[in-house]
């Protein structure tokens, strides 16, 4: 009699929980549509920024030091990243890194006056910083709070809610320098203002967040039994993922993933069109990535029923049509003429071509970046492993930023940086390929990751790990 009244009260709460999971605060949905929020106000206001080239000025030095900067931080912080959100928890990780966003965007309002660098290189160094918290802290998230299985679904949502912020973005600037057609070489103070405001409303919705461990899962499995971790631990932890072969095998794929965008923001967009229509553009690149993203993760959730061959296809999915757009840029690039500049209404066809490529440049980032990350999430489970994985990844994806601005900066020439951009990222893929076949389990018990299960009524408190 009572074994029956325990499993019907299992039955009832199981059936409560997915009723309502749509609308719970903390289930695995809220709590990534919220940091896709966060997000979209934050590195997504940021990137539409970046994506005007040269940060909306006519000279991009300033920026590409700035940007110089701020990866070098961003490499070191976002390796540490992932000790330091499992000491602090997600509150005060996000806030802090959220709130360094605002001060940069700022500084390009003062170069917009003063035309003195050092603010905005300074201010660069500390997104740095706040960069290395905030995504070390994302990806945790984004890779442990999802159900096992819905790990690419549920990384198209944010990735889709994450690349809105650089659509709005992308308006802001089209919108403000509408009117100044060929006029204007450097975006308005109210461009600068707007962004400001999205990225002060990213560091008050990261107060929203929820730990791990109040996260509950729509089949009653908490998303982690995290315990807060110490400085002496995570030195640790960390230090062994430099001799990890798992992460050493996505060092090509984390180099390459960010080393691209000095080529298409200073090469195609800033080069190749007028202020308003390097708006317009970023509109459309990251309005594809919302489409990257969610194709990617359709085909890493459901092509197959087995976990690896999902992996599997993926990769070579992205590798097929990465291999086409960048033997697209390699034709645009010879095709260029130095000089010409275009607009989306005076230009006819010959805007197409370098639209579409700029366009496929987004999908292909997206693609890219989900892809990575799905494989990240399927080497283990638990909040505390993946926070050290993803910082990793993002440490040496700013490190290779970091270089990728200063090469820009001596000179180097736009085919030259296509090519290696070419050859790193297609290094990236068969490497990604060994580590699916030996890393990946098809089941989900990771050895790694657990998942605690909130006991309903009657059962003593007993826990079943999955």
């Amino acid at each position: 009699m009572g074994s029956a009244e325990n499993e019907e009260s299992a039955t009832q709460i199981s059936e409560t929980t997915k009723s309502s999971s749509l609308f719970r605060y903390n289930s695995p949905l809220a709590q990534i549509i919220l940091i896709g929020l966060v997000c979209f106000c934050c590195p997504g206001m940021f990137n539409a920024l970046s994506g005007m080239g040269g940060g909306g000025q006519v000279n991009a030095t300033a920026s590409n030091n700035a940007l110089t900067a701020l990866y070098t931080t961003f490499a070191i912080f976002g390796i540490l990243g992932g000790g330091i959100y499992n000491i602090l928890g997600p509150h005060l990780t996000l806030f802090a890194g959220c709130s360094t966003y605002v001060l940069y965007a700022g500084s390009f309002l003062y170069y917009n006056h003063k035309q003195h660098q050092a603010f905005a290189i300074i201010a660069g160094a500390v997104l740095g910083i706040g960069a290395g918290l905030l995504w070390a802290a994302q990806g945790a998230i984004m890779t442990s709070y999802p159900p096992v299985n819905r790990k690419g679904t549920y990384i198209s949502i944010f990735w889709s809610i994450f690349n809105m912020g650089g659509v709005i973005g992308g308006l802001i600037p089209f919108i403000l320098n509408y009117n100044s057609g060929d006029k204007a070489a450097t975006v308005n103070d109210g461009t600068y203002i707007g962004f400001m405001a999205f990225m002060s409303l990213g560091a008050i919705l990261s107060l929203t967040i929820l730990p791990a461990s109040k996260v509950v899962r729509d089949d009653g499995t908490k998303c982690t039994n995290m315990l807060y971790s110490n400085v002496a631990t995570e030195c640790m932890e960390i230090l062994k993922l430099f001799y990890n072969w798992k992460m050493l095998l996505m060092i090509p794929a984390a180099w390459s993933s960010n080393f691209f965008y000095t080529y298409q923001f200073n090469h195609v967009n800033k080069t190749e069109f007028n202020l308003r229509t390097r708006g317009l553009n970023n509109v459309f690149y990251w309005g594809a990535q919302m489409m990257g993203s969610i194709g990617i993760g359709y085909t890493m959730d459901f092509s197959f029923k087995s976990r690896k061959k999902r992996g599997i296809v993926g990769i070579c999915v992205v590798a097929v049509l990465g291999s086409a757009i960048w033997g697209g840029a390699v034709a645009n690039q010879i095709k260029h003429r130095n000089g010409v500049i275009l607009d989306f209404k005076e230009s006819g066809s010959g805007f197409a071509g370098p639209f579409v490529l700029y366009f496929s440049f987004g999908l292909l980032d997206a693609m890219f970046q989900s892809m990575v990350y799905w494989s990240i999430g399927a080497l283990a489970n638990d909040s505390e492993i993946l926070s050290r994985y993803t910082g990793f990844y993002k440490g040496i994806q700013s490190a290779g930023a970091a270089v990728a601005w200063q090469i820009d900066n001596h000179n180097v020439s736009p085919m030259s940086q296509l090519i290696v951009n070419w050859v790193l990222t297609t290094l990236s893929y068969p490497l990604l390929l060994v580590l699916m076949v030996l890393a990946v389990k098809e089941d989900n018990k990771e050895e790694e990751g657990t998942g605690e299960k909130i006991s309903p009524p009657g059962h003593n408190g007993s826990v079943s790990v999955h």
